[in-house]
């Protein structure tokens, strides 16, 4: 027998959500006025943490940090590539718009005179500060990591970065090289410290300071080489570290979606490997290794990260800043046999995307979470994050770009994800409000098959023959190769495409586009990458996360 319905059960279970939506609404509005910005940068840091349950990884600090924010479990950056991921992130722009796909030039000198995500704040009355490496260094920064536009004082590097491509890891007899696997005693290092330690001191010691701010801190690792303090090595025995289970090239892929992986042959512990280029695999010893040193190098920002945070609550903003903590993408460790950046795959273009928002994800960061974290499914990109922390910190939001954005200073081609911070805590947003069906991620090639001069990894905007656009569906990754001359992308000319279903095959290993009984659903993805971002469907957002990668 059915047991009847409660009624006024039901209407009081919707009062409350109503009343918790309210309250939601007013913490948003009215402290909008004291919110400081914390944005955090790790360099080439993929979710290989635990709270994204990661098996090999070891990060406490940022797992307990996640249980007071929001996971956001399908976040993507729009090229794996450090200086245009970041260009797109703080500009608010793609890299189309930008047109710069290399390290070697100047969004304002070459695109426009845009208006970025620390200039913005400034604008309206923040102090803003970068700490390491925020923008990409060097001349994609103009040299002055975009100052005095960007930031109330000059940026800081730490002195020992001087220092992060000299030969003092230890290889073969106790000589010193340049390696990719590298743990060190910091007491014997140049300078007698690491950059992302000084980093981290220097960050402290902003934050001892009474102002409103916005401070970005760019730590260096897990960036190549692997260089880290020594005693991480002890949360990962090389026997406890698995390997992937697709650690060899797919048939399937086309040799244009290839990354070589140049930055890691050039170094000589890989170089001494005598590994024929492109396609020979990584001997299963040495991949455990370059595992085992990810990890332990992302343990060590993981400890830094929660030195930041103690030091943040320390000097009494626990319950008045927005931290965010990202990577600019993610690093292949040897899926499909490939390692490093400079794809379209998965593993290279989603990064981990923490967002804490105090009174809205929990009360303050000194709140203790004993659940999971909450969490969003619904996609996300790394050119949202503009509008996001404008939305959230109470800073005008930046409006949407029109076609041909070139003469605008100020407006974003992102979207402000508070809508699903607001489904995500369970207090507000509408479960059936429509949600982006898609996101982009592209990468340049100098050909369709993988090179060493030009770099297949790294070309030059001169080299650019090819661009590979992909689209990132809740269940899809679509992507077409198509010629690339005079700055544009020609979808008349499709050199190769691939599809993978992510709802069976999570690591992308069989590429079904040439499926015939699939031919319907490839002509739909194709339209749909071809319309752009613009005219992306709305589609629902549902609670599935997505398959863990092993």
């Amino acid at each position: 027998m059915r047991r009847p319905i409660n009624v006024w059960a039901v209407t009081e279970r919707g009062i409350i959500k109503f009343f918790y939506a309210c309250v939601l609404f007013v913490i948003i509005v009215e402290s909008r006025e004291k919110f400081n910005v914390l944005l955090v940068i790790a360099d080439d840091l993929r979710p290989a943490l635990g709270c994204y349950e990661d098996k090999n990884a070891f990060s406490p600090h940022i797992d307990s940090f996640a249980k007071k924010s929001i996971l956001f479990y399908r976040a993507y950056a729009q090229q794996a590539l450090c200086a245009p991921s970041r260009n797109s992130l703080l500009t608010g722009r793609r890299p189309d718009t930008l047109h710069l796909y290399d390290f070697y030039s100047y969004w304002r000198d070459v695109a426009g005179n845009f208006t970025t995500l620390p200039q913005h704040f400034k604008d309206n009355g923040y102090h803003t500060m970068s700490i390491g490496k925020v923008f990409h260094p060097g001349v994609s920064s103009n040299w002055t990591d975009d100052a005095p536009y960007s930031w109330s004082q000059p940026a800081y590097h730490p002195p020992t970065e001087q220092f992060k491509e000299w030969p003092v890891c230890l290889g073969e007899h106790g000589r010193p090289e340049r390696a990719v696997v590298c743990p060190v005693e910091v007491r014997f290092q140049p300078g007698r410290s690491l950059p992302d330690l000084q980093v981290l001191q220097e960050a402290a010691s902003f934050l001892e300071r009474g102002q409103r701010f916005l401070l970005a801190v760019g730590f260096h690792k897990p960036h190549l080489p692997l260089k880290y303090p020594r005693r991480y090595l002890d949360h990962h025995p090389l026997d406890s570290v698995s390997l992937p289970k697709d650690r060899w090239r797919p048939a399937t892929m086309p040799t244009v979606a290839w990354n070589p992986w140049t930055d890691l042959r050039e170094r000589n512990d890989v170089a001494r490997l005598n590994l024929t280029f492109p396609f020979d695999p990584m001997p299963d010893r040495y991949s455990r290794m370059i595992r085992q040193s990810y990890y332990a190098a992302t343990t060590y920002i993981d400890d830094l990260f929660g030195q930041l945070m103690d030091k943040l609550i320390s000097t009494g903003h626990s319950n008045d800043t927005i931290v965010l903590l990202t990577g600019d993408h993610g690093w292949s460790m040897g899926e499909h046999g490939e390692w490093s950046k400079y794809s379209n795959f998965e593993v290279a273009v989603r990064v981990p995307f923490i967002l804490f928002v105090p009174g809205v994800t929990s009360p303050s960061l000194l709140h203790t979470h004993r659940g999971r974290p909450s969490s969003s499914p619904g996609l996300a990109e790394l050119v949202d994050v503009f509008p996001t922390l404008a939305d959230l910190a109470g800073v005008p939001l930046p409006r949407l770009c029109p076609e041909d954005s070139s003469a605008v200073q100020l407006c974003t081609e992102g979207v402000s994800l508070r809508p699903l911070v607001e489904q995500a805590v369970g207090r507000g947003g509408r479960p059936d409000r429509g949600w982006k069906a898609g996101v982009f991620s592209q990468y340049p090639r100098p050909g369709t098959f993988p090179t060493r001069r030009p770099n297949s990894d790294k070309p030059r905007l001169k080299d650019i023959a090819v661009m590979g656009y992909s689209l990132r569906t809740p269940d899809h990754r679509y992507t077409e190769w198509v010629q690339f001359a005079d700055g544009r992308g020609s979808w008349d000319h499709v050199l190769a495409r691939e599809l993978y279903d992510h709802r069976l095959d999570p690591g992308e290993d069989v590429n079904l586009v040439n499926r015939p009984q699939l031919g319907q659903l490839v002509d739909r993805l194709s339209s749909q990458l071809r319309a752009g971002w613009r005219l992306q469907p709305r589609r629902k957002i549902t609670v599935k996360k997505p398959s863990v990668v092993e």
